[in-house]
This record gives structure tokens, C-alpha cells and sequence, in this order.
């Protein structure tokens, strides 16, 4: 089933306004002429406020930022560029390396093999993926996904920053699979992009098909994400930005080449935030994935000792300060930072994505946030 939104995607691109320094003028006036837009107009120009703000103090070369309410786009707006060099600004096409939000991508396609009765969560990995080792302790499915399995995380940053290509995925866990675990599965949460690796891996063993394409054909497409794809290094991709870093607030600098074959399906991917839009709502409401697959990958696992870990599979899982239930998730790369936020009960969801690492992912966490708390509280006016 294709997911759609209820704002025509074409109208939605005359919608877009890309502002280089300030917020454009017509970009309000544009937004007025689609009936739901023009009932959140006072939290689009807060929104915009506080993404002014964040560029002021961050200086990020390009940010793109979506909002949709109930299902329907009702703001998109582009600041800065694409690419630096080229003055080339920020469009709706624009893609960014979105890090770990692929964590969020991943964990659709394994909602779907669980449905389909391919997967088992609770079985061990090895059933899936025998090319990772048994270790002193049997891990589970479900145990990877919610970062429970005692996988290790990047050791350093230049093996985040790997430029080394890997052919499939069960090369790619050569990298961490002879490695010990850092503690008994089920007893400790510790976040790992590498378990992603792995989890891939099973997804692909489940599937009897390439990860990659299973994404593609079962995901990406279902979904309408048509700007979403792996970050290839070698191909020529349409509109996909620029990257780029710093030390410190010194001078803008071209990301250093990586190749993300590496970690698909823990950091791999790019997208837009209309597409992660798109994501978000496959598991706001029933659609692509059943409710009650929406609530295996939504709720938060626990310990061993009935501790909350905050974590489901490939899915933040927490409350804000007045209690309501938050599903979320971040992601830094070379070059790319990305949030894409949740609110299921109410219907809001936020994404933005930023063509520069570092720093930036850190000074622009809340901003998402700070967004859709505005459409919150329009939307409670009404």
C-alpha cells in the first residue's frame, strides 16, 4: 500500500520556499493557500522564529524542515544551500545523509518480515544471520533492535568516517562480529550502529533477498519515499546536498569521502524531511504496518531488572514535561544531521535535516521539538 499524504505532493513543492538569509515573505503568503496551512499560520511564524535563531547560532550552510499535522504537510521551508561552492540552494529534492534515522527505516522492514511470519523476534540471530558467531550468551532478535545485545559502537571516528566499500552486508559484519560483547544481552542498554549491522543481516536472511532492495521494493516504495535512497558514493544522485564540517566555529570544510556501505541500515540512507514525514506516519497510525506491529517497534524494551530503556526497535521512546508520549529519532553523520519527531496521540510530526555534522547535531536537538510543541498548541486551540 502506497502512503500518501492528503496535500498533493506536487502542490506541496509550490509551497516550499527556500529563504537564503530570512524567511521570504511569500513564503507565509504561498503557505496561506492550502486551507490547513493557513490554520497554523501563527505556529509556522514561531517555527520560523526558532529556526532563524538555531541558523544564527549555528551558522549551518543548509537546513530543510517539514511539518505535517493529522497526515498533511502543512509547512515546508528551505534556508541556506545545498551547496556552498555552487550558491546552490535548498529545494523539496534536496537529499540529506540522515545518520541514524536509518535505524527508523530499518526497523519498517523488520515490522513487515514479523508480520508476514519471516521473522521471529525472540529467536536468535544466528537462525537469520549463522555468519555472526555464537557468543558466551545466546542474543535475541528483538534484543539487537533495542540496542540490549552488548554489541559495541563505533570505537573511534575514523571508523564512522570509514571509506572502505563493503559488497553486502554480511562482509560489512566483519568489522565487529569476533569482537566481545560488552556485557550479558537483556542487562544493560548500549546504544550500536553496529548492531544495525547485524540486524540487517537477519533481515536479509529472513527475506532471502538483499537488504538494499528489500528496502527499496517492501519500504521505500510502499511508503511513497521517493526521495530516499542509499548514499552510494560512486553514482550520480539527483539534488542530494553537499556535506560539510568544522572544527570548532572555524571555516566550513567539505566532509571527508566515506562510503556507507558499511552501515545501511544503521546510518547508510538519504532522504528529505518530506519523506521522513512519510516515515513518521507509518507508525503514527495503521497503514503499511498493523497496530499492533506499530506497538512492537514503539514500545520501550526494559532490562533485565524492569528498567525502561526509552528505546523500542529503531525508535526513541519517551515523555515530555507535560506527559505526552514522544517517538522520535536523531542522527549525525559526515556531513548530515537529522531529526525526525513524533507525537502518535496528537498528530504532529516534525522533521529537519542539515547538510553539516559535528556540533550541529548536538545545537540543533531541540529545535525540532521547540516546533512542534508550537503546533501542539495551536492545534489544542482548536
Amino acid at each position: 500500500m502506497r502512503r500518501t499524504f492528503a496535500v498533493v505532493q506536487g502542490v506541496i513543492g509550490y509551497l516550499f520556499a527556500v529563504s537564503l538569509v530570512d524567511p521570504a515573505p511569500a513564503t507565509a503568503q504561498a503557505a496561506a493557500t492550502s486551507p490547513r496551512a493557513s490554520r497554523y499560520a501563527r505556529a509556522i511564524t514561531q517555527a520560523r522564529a526558532i529556526v532563524r535563531d538555531s541558523l544564527k547560532a549555528n551558522g549551518s550552510p543548509g537546513v530543510s524542515v517539514a511539518v505535517a499535522v493529522d497526515g498533511v504537510v502543512v509547512w515546508e521551508e528551505g534556508y541556506g544551500f545545498a551547496d556552498m561552492e555552487q550558491r546552490v540552494p535548498v529545494t523539496p529534492q534536496t537529499k540529506f545523509r540522515i545518520g541514524s534515522v536509518s535505524k527508523s527505516l530499518t526497523s519498517i522492514a523488520l515490522g513487515l518480515l514479523v508480520e508476514g511470519g519471516r521473522l521471529n523476534p525472540d529467536a536468535e540471530v544466528q537462525q537469520y544471520a549463522p555468519a555472526y558467531p555464537r557468543k558466551p550468551w545466546p542474543m535475541t532478535v528483538r534484543q539487537v533492535g533495542g540496542h540490549l545485545a552488548g554489541i559495541r559502537h563505533y570505537n573511534n571516528e575514523l571508523e564512522m568516517l570509514s571509506a572502505r566499500h563493503y559488497d553486502n552486508v554480511t562482509e560489512a559484519l566483519d568489522i565487529f562480529k569476533n569482537d566481545s560483547l560488552l556485557f550479558e544481552p537483556g542487562t544493560k542498554f548500549n546504544y550500536s550502529s553496529y548492531g544495525f549491522n547485524l540486524l540487517s543481516a537477519v533481515i536479509e536472511g529472513a527475506a532471502q533477498q538483499p537488504f538494499v532492495r528489500l528496502m527499496r521494493t517492501r519500504v521505500l516504495e510502499p511508503l511513497g519515499m521517493t526521495n530516499t535512497q542509499p548514499d552510494f558514493p560512486d553514482s550520480v544522485v539527483a539534488h542530494r546536498a553537499r556535506f560539510y564540517d568544522r572544527a570548532g566555529k572555524g571555516p566550513w570544510q567539505n566532509s571527508p569521502y566515506v562510503d556507507q556501505s558499511n552501515k545501511w541500515a544503521g546510518g547508510g540512507y538519504l532522504s528529505t524531511p518530506h519523506d521522513l514525514l512519510l516515515l513518521g506516519d507509518a507508525v503514527m497510525r495503521p497503514g503499511l504496518l498493523k497496530a499492533e506491529t506499530i506497538a512492537l517497534l514503539t514500545t520501550s524494551q526494559r532490562t533485565r531488572d524492569g528498567k525502561e530503556t526509552e528505546y523500542g526497535i529503531g525508535w526513541f521512546v519517551v515523555k515530555d514535561s507535560t506527559g505526552r508520549r514522544m517517538v522520535f529519532h536523531s542522527g549525525g553523520s559526515a556531513g548530515g544531521t537529522t531529526h525526525l519527531v513524533t507525537y502518535p496521540d496528537q498528530g504532529i510530526a516534525v522533521a529537519m535535516a542539515v547538510n553539516a555534522g559535528g556540533e550541529v547535531w548536538i545545537g540543533t536537538g531541540t529545535v525540532p521539538r521547540e516546533i512542534a510543541q508550537k503546533f501542539l498548541a495551536e492545534k489544542a486551540r482548536r
